[in-house]
């Protein structure tokens, strides 16, 4: 495990369990929300982040979280572990309501300066339309990876806590 994508939906916990892994393994954690937003939410054009994403992953060793389906394919080529955060999604709506009160008017640690946190009703819709208009697409994603990839896909705080422990059955 020396290339790890970490991805779901918004709420999940990616951040999170990218983190606790990072610390557990010693490799360089990549938050991309960290580098794909600018001052002002204001994202990086196309091509631009097209080019950082496949800089980050030709390095020897990464811990990558966040989503940003247009890289996805690049992600997942160069990974060899995928852990999928699979939860509820109203687990995932209180998660996000409870991180815009810890935050709110203010900067996550993983977001770049200038970059305050908001709340909208599209990421609340996206939320919640994610298990049936994304998770389908993303499983599929994961079932026609190359046999040597390892994939976690994680429904569960103990699956995630076993998986992150290095205990058995902490994945599907």
């Amino acid at each position: 495990m020396k290339r790890v994508l970490v991805i779901g939906s918004g709420g999940t916990g990616k951040t999170t369990v990218a983190r606790r892994l990072a610390q557990r393994t010693g490799l360089p954690l990549i938050h991309l929300d960290l580098l794909y937003w600018r001052p002002g939410w204001q994202p990086t054009p196309g091509d631009e982040w097209q080019q950082t994403v496949g800089r980050l992953v030709a390095g020897e060793e990464w811990i990558i979280d966040g989503n940003y389906g247009g890289t996805l394919d690049l992600r997942l080529t160069a990974c060899d572990t995928v852990v999928f955060l699979d939860l509820p999604r109203l687990l995932c709506l209180w998660r996000v309501l409870v991180r815009q009160l810890r935050y709110f008017g203010r900067e996550r640690p993983e977001l770049p300066p200038g970059c305050r946190e908001r709340l909208s009703w599209e990421f609340l819709v996206w939320i919640w339309t994610y298990p049936s208009r994304r998770r389908g697409a993303i499983l599929e994603r994961l079932q026609a990876l190359d046999q040597g990839k390892r994939v976690a896909i994680l429904r569960s705080s103990c699956e995630i806590d076993d998986f992150i422990a290095g205990r058995p059955g902490g994945a599907s």
